[in-house]
């Protein structure tokens, strides 16, 4: 085949996350694509890989992905003519514990939603689909008869002849030697056989990643991790069997799974313990379907288990052996999305690849196409990594990616390698944690998420259930209700956005008014042109005639790369990133008015100090404080932006005024049990999926005259936001709530999945958001949510049920709040 000189997408890499994205953006009907690969399809990690797909995931979005994967991966072969060897034999995942067993019903109630056939099964159901695994002290297993696994390289071959069908182009045996962004944006993709030009690169490399990255000088935050499974010879038991058994994965004692393999056993281990990496410092460009020395006393103590968990399978030998390198992120998730670098994409960082893969290549596809996709990508956007990135970051974080990979996945997983040596920490952090604080990572800041006090573990309290962290988060709200309370929200991420063309830019990227005075602030969303939000943001006009905005930590990187890009050619207009020279401190509460005045000359009251207004003022001996009066927690408070060099010493003011009771330390899960209370929304409400009508969040937008304002304030017809408040859990069931992505049922059937939550304290409800369709989201309707798997009774609720008036932030008097 000869070379083309230009193409206007060059995908580099032919393993199943390229295949996949050639063939997804052709079925998009964006077949200008060119696929290289430098040795042949699937030589990679993908060759090796054990195939198997599953619907047992910890959240939606996998679970939406996994769902197209088995889907998909029974029809390829009849559409494209290429043998996939689907085997579609289900799987059990078995539980020893309660902990465990939560987790399995947990993803029932997402699955469920979906359409997803899973059930959770006694030890007595387990030996009648499965009559070999020993079932001694198995609680129980969640069984997926829909799961299977497929032959790796005919379901990539498959993919790749899909896309040649439909117009793209795949090049083997040519490898990528370099690229160079010209300075008007086009790429010029150096190979073997000659030079290609290109509008926009996909960097699939797989184990080449890092190095692709590199060419344009990208540091991308993964590695290469070593992973054995290893076949038995032929099972006796095995060979009358009219039916495939089951694959079983065993979490707590294999570490991994054991299924059939024709008529023999296959046993993967990922290994709780001497985890190792490969190719640190760069994968050999030769390397080619590249396996390693098994190291068989690494994985000896859970091969042994597996064994006993399988006894058929404890007398055979073992035929063959694969020990190969595949991918790992810090945080499980593969990179997805745009780089940071106009027009360069990511597809790679994935540990999962075959299971993952197809729905990786359609929604990355439909971002590619049309500017969002069809679920939210935010927990796969490479941007999200806000901590420091080098070699020994990227090692640690894989390694314990690794030894997590068969851990429970517990909501909120905290994962401490790396940190706080590579986070971001504000000046308050060492003072915090003498305080209690307990830490959680937030694009690579540490941000408190709770307080112990007393004798309380300064450890986090990872449950499905309610943990003593409930009634701990209450005695926050309720100090910083009664009195007063004090947050570092240093996370927050703040740009300066300046320019003689600085508003009207504004003006046609957000959705609400800009602030017309010049120390007025507005909540506005960010709208991209296809009518979608992009994003969330508080937006301030200073004195200078620029604006100040403060948006959510996670979308720093991946905000700030949108708004530069929406900057037209003519337009003069400068933002820049202040997220690290101003710290932020909360004051909120009834005695907030009285505590800030202690510390400063400048008049507090309405007056001198309106609701929604920004002023430079100075709280003790710290000048130059940005202070605006708004508040996450819909109590009367300030929001101190403060420099950071000046952060400790305003701190120490506020916590030490004479004669008055200091406020109480509030992290981030008080602030979200309040916040639900308010109706606020959060990142996983507004996301790219959704428009201004469907989100629900008219009244912070004009009518037009911004883009994408047609499409995106139409009547929703789709669905709608809607939030719901739940019976407290019924005699005999767990005192638990949704943590998210469960399954909401109206009159029986599925209608929606919760976004997110907490409880109200004021209330003694739990509070959730969901998205329901137009007609349900209404006031009073009641539906059904699955917590844990048991049904729980809800009904939509309108807007705040506290202070709906939203008296307490604009009130003029100090006091005690009803």
């Amino acid at each position: 085949m000869t070379l083309p000189t230009q193409a206007r997408t060059v995908i580099i890499g032919g393993g199943v996350m390229g295949c996949s994205l050639a063939y997804h953006l052709c079925k998009e009907g964006d077949a200008d694509i060119l696929l290289l690969e430098k040795g042949e399809l699937t030589s990679g990690s993908t060759w090796h890989a054990a195939g198997q797909i599953t619907h047992s995931v910890s959240h939606y979005g996998l679970a939406r992905m996994a769902s197209y994967g088995t889907g998909l991966y029974p029809r390829l072969e009849e559409e494209t003519g290429q043998s996939c060897s689907w085997h579609g034999c289900g799987s059990l995942r078995v539980a020893y514990e309660d902990a465990e067993v939560d987790w399995l019903k947990y993803t029932c109630s997402i699955g469920c939603g979906l359409g997803h056939e899973m059930e959770i099964v006694d030890p007595e159901r387990i030996r009648k689909l499965h009559p070999f695994y020993n079932t001694e002290g198995i609680k129980a297993a969640l069984h997926t008869p829909h799961d299977g696994h497929v032959d790796p390289a005919g379901v990539t071959l498959a993919m790749a002849r899909g896309a040649r069908q439909m117009g793209g182009m795949v090049i083997r045996q040519n490898r990528v030697t370099g690229i160079t962004l010209a300075a008007d944006g086009a790429f010029t993709i150096h190979t073997e056989q000659g030079d290609i030009g290109a509008e926009r690169v996909v960097n699939a490399g797989g184990a080449y990643a890092r190095q692709i990255g590199q060419w344009l000088g990208l540091d991308l935050p993964i590695a290469n991790m070593l992973h054995h499974y290893v076949v038995t010879d032929s099972v006796p038991e095995f060979q009358e069997l009219e039916n495939e058994l089951p694959v079983v994965r065993d979490d707590r004692q294999v570490s991994g799974y054991i299924r059939m393999e024709q008529k023999s056993g296959l046993i993967g281990i990922y290994e709780k313990a001497n985890e190792r990496t490969v190719w640190d410092d760069g994968t050999p460009w030769e390397a080619e379907n590249t396996l390693f020395e098994p190291e068989l006393e690494r994985i000896m103590p859970w091969l042994e288990n597996a064994m006993e968990r399988m006894p058929v399978l404890s007398s055979l030998g073992i035929r063959r052996i694969v020990h190969g390198a595949i991918t790992h992120p810090p945080d499980g998730n593969m990179l997805l999305g745009p780089s940071g670098i106009e027009n360069f994409w990511l597809c790679c960082g994935s540990q999962v690849g075959i299971a993952w893969g197809p729905g990786a290549g359609r929604y990355l596809a439909q971002w590619m196409t049309h500017g969002a996709a069809d679920i939210s990508m935010s927990s796969f956007d490479p941007r999200r990594f806000g901590a420091r990135i080098d070699r020994n970051y990227r090692l640690a974080k894989a390694r314990e990616d690794y030894l997590l990979r068969h851990e429970i996945p517990y909501p909120a997983k905290d994962r401490p390698a790396c940190r706080p040596s590579h986070s971001r920490c504000s000046p308050l952090y060492d003072i915090l944690k003498a305080e209690g604080a307990v830490y959680q990572d937030i694009f690579g800041w540490e941000r408190p998420f709770w307080y112990a006090t007393g004798n309380t573990p300064r450890e986090h309290a990872e449950s499905f259930v309610r943990s003593p962290l409930h009634a701990i988060v209450g005695s926050e709200v309720g100090g910083l209700r009664s009195h007063a309370g004090i947050a570092d929200l240093s996370a927050f991420a703040k740009l300066e956005i300046t320019g003689p063309d600085a508003g009207p830019f504004l003006e046609r990227v957000s959705s609400n008014r800009l602030p017309r005075k010049p120390d007025g602030i507005s909540l506005t969303y960010l709208v991209m042109e296809c009518g979608r939000i992009e994003g969330e943001a508080t937006l301030a006009r200073l004195d200078n005639g620029g604006y100040y905005m403060v948006y959510a930590a996670a979308r720093e990187a991946s905000l700030l790369d949108w708004l530069t890009g929406q900057i037209r050619e003519y337009e003069k207009v400068t933002i820049a990133n202040v997220s690290q020279e101003y710290g932020v401190i909360m004051l909120a509460g009834p005695a907030s008015r009285e505590i800030l005045a202690s510390c400063t000359g400048t008049g507090l009251d309405n007056t001198s100090f309106p609701w929604l207004s920004v002023q430079n003022i100075a709280v003790g001996a710290v000048r130059n404080v940005r202070a605006l009066r708004v508040t996450y927690t819909g109590e009367l408070g300030w929001e101190l932006h403060v420099p950071m060099a000046g952060m400790e010493a305003v701190y120490r003011s506020l916590m030490s005024v004479p004669g008055r009771t200091r406020p109480v330390h509030v992290g981030a899960a008080a602030l979200n049990a309040m916040r639900m209370e308010k109706a606020y929304r959060s990142g996983h409400e507004i996301t790219n999926e959704v428009t201004l009508a469907e989100a629900d969040v008219m009244r912070f937008s004009r009518k037009g005259g911004f883009q994408g304002a047609e499409i995106s304030t139409r009547p929703a017809k789709h669905w709608k936001l809607a939030c719901l408040q739940l019976d407290e859990p019924g005699p005999g069931e767990p005192a638990a709530d949704p943590l998210g992505s469960e399954t909401v049922l109206y009159q029986g059937k599925p209608a929606g999945h919760v976004s997110s939550g907490g409880f109200g304290y004021a209330i003694g409800h739990y509070l959730a958001f969901c998205y329901l369709p137009p007609a349900i989201a209404r006031q009073g309707t009641e539906v059904t949510v699955l917590v844990l798997g048991h049904p729980r009774r809800a009904v939509v609720v309108e807007g705040a049920v506290r202070d709906p008036d939203n008296r307490l932030p604009r009130t003029n008097l100090a006091g005690k709040n009803p």
